[in-house]
């Protein structure tokens, strides 16, 4: 099909039905503020919520607010709010229109505004999708609290970071009498609810406040695998949908979202359009994180250092598949108890099909992004259940050890590799002033009690398994060492 129209609301009389946004564009009006306007969240979501309006009904359009870049946000509003998802790894792809959003706000150019928006009695949702790090939280759940936060905090500064944004729309909703707010957290953070809860309560007491009875924090597990979108996704998206979208989202025919069903305010009717609400989120929580979650990890770690690109070719080294099944099988198995009608050993499998997709085109250097945010959530939380088993993390051992000469800067080829992490300028430091030997590398990164609490740091089983598994990878290099365990 040629492309003749750029994305907008002129486009949408041309196009086919199923191509077509679920809710008309600009006719439901705004109940949900989402802090963090990208891939994620665009092709997750607010899929979820505009599928739930199209069932259900519901004043419960998104504005959604752009923390720092204003790329996405100006493309956004030059197309009236409107983009698409680009759906591939099928017979074929599949593109439709979104029109959920009925607002954009800025975060660094406009925060008052943002505040001003979460405080409008018309919103009863404030969920994010902004990363671990946006948090500023240290792995214990303290706020990391500096003289620039301090002064967004106290009103001395306008609040862009997201503890402040938070912090003082929930005080300005107060003040106007507002009504409840549920705060939805939607990113990969163990306990994501009761964390967040924390760092508002935090925040607040630097303001000088108390959090309101009428605000909820419900925990979430959110699922879908959205790669960067690139020059060619952009090419299929046009074709499949018809029209030319500046700021298309790609993802996987796979999608999940658990939700703990706490919304004083109410909410959208989410389960019509797919989700699963429950009384606990945990099982799912931990299931994701250490069957999934780290399992991704690992293998971004160990290709990128065998110098694939995907993950789609790391799955194809060696021995590595069987790898990771031992590793869900021997060790994650131990230490979750899934949820009802649910194997953590099927689930395993689910998650390596869907990351064998080379269609999603999931890049190993994306995926090991910010290491030293994700490890204590996704791989730490089993070392230290298999510890107080007694039991020996081998698999888990690898995986860390593979970050960790990640992490030096090397691929086994010696071709560098960056390093994208809030914590690089402090592993650079420890790094650079200890021997560049397996001994000297492990006991330098064990020192990073961001990543390593003292219980572990201290272990003598696990520096045992670090050192055994960073010496296997830095004299074979990951490709021989994984293939060796075949």
């Amino acid at each position: 099909m040629a492309v003749t129209y750029r994305l907008g609301l002129p486009a949408l009389a041309s196009m086919p039905a199923g191509r077509r946004p679920l809710v008309s564009p600009g006719e439901v009006r705004p109940g949900i503020v989402h802090l963090g306007l990208g891939a994620f969240h665009r092709a997750h979501q607010a899929v979820y919520t505009e599928a739930a309006v199209a069932a259900s009904g519901g004043n419960w359009g998104i504005v959604g607010v752009a923390p720092r870049s204003r790329d996405v946000l100006d493309r956004l509003r030059e197309q009236d709010r409107l983009y698409s998802v680009l759906t591939v790894g099928g017979p074929v792809d599949e593109a439709r229109a979104v029109g959920i959003l009925a607002g954009l706000g800025h975060a660094a150019g406009d925060p008052y505004g943002v505040v001003a928006a979460i405080a409008d009695p018309g919103i009863r949702i404030v969920s994010l999708t902004v990363t671990e790090k946006a948090y500023r939280l240290d792995p214990s759940g303290r706020l990391l609290l500096d003289d620039e936060l301090r002064a967004q905090l106290t009103g001395l500064a306008p609040p862009t970071t997201v503890p402040a944004l938070l912090a003082r729309a929930v005080l300005a909703r107060r003040i106007a009498g507002a009504g409840p707010l549920t705060v939805l957290c939607c990113d990969n953070l163990q306990g994501n609810g009761p964390r967040i809860r924390g760092l508002v309560e935090q925040a607040l007491e630097v303001a000088g406040a108390a959090l309101p009875d009428d605000v909820a924090f419900p925990a979430t597990m959110v699922d879908r695998i959205v790669p960067a979108t690139s020059a060619d996704h952009r090419r299929r998206a046009a074709l499949a949908l018809g029209a030319d979208d500046a700021v298309p989202v790609v993802a996987e025919p796979f999608t999940q979202w658990v939700i703990e069903d706490r919304f004083p305010g109410g909410r959208p009717d989410w389960a019509a359009a797919g989700a699963v609400l429950t009384d606990d989120v945990t099982p799912w929580e931990m299931l994701k994180l250490r069957a999934l979650n780290a399992v991704h990890s690992a293998t971004a770690y160990l290709g990128a250092l065998a110098g694939r690109e995907l993950i789609a070719d790391s799955l194809e080294m060696p021995g590595l598949t069987g790898v990771l099944r031992r590793f869900v099988a021997d060790e994650v198995a131990l230490t979750v108890r899934p949820p009802a009608g649910v194997t953590v050993i099927g689930y395993g499998e689910t998650a390596l099909t869907r990351f064998a997709n080379r269609e999603l085109g999931h890049r190993n250097l994306q995926v090991a992004m910010d290491g030293t945010q994700k490890l204590p959530h996704r791989l730490l939380g089993t070392v230290r259940d298999l510890r107080a088993l007694g039991a020996r993390p081998c698999w888990a051992g690898l995986f860390l050890a593979a970050w960790m000469r990640f992490a030096r800067g090397y691929a086994d080829s010696g071709a560098t590799l960056p390093l994208d992490d809030p914590l690089s300028g402090r592993i650079r430091q420890v790094l650079d002033a200890a021997p560049d030997t397996p001994d000297g590398v492990v006991t330098a990164l064990l020192t990073l009690r961001e990543v390593f609490p003292e219980s572990l740091a201290g272990d003598d089983v696990l520096r045992r398994e670090l050192l055994h598994w960073y010496t296997e990878l830095d004299r074979h290099g990951a490709e021989a060492t994984i293939g060796a365990l075949s």
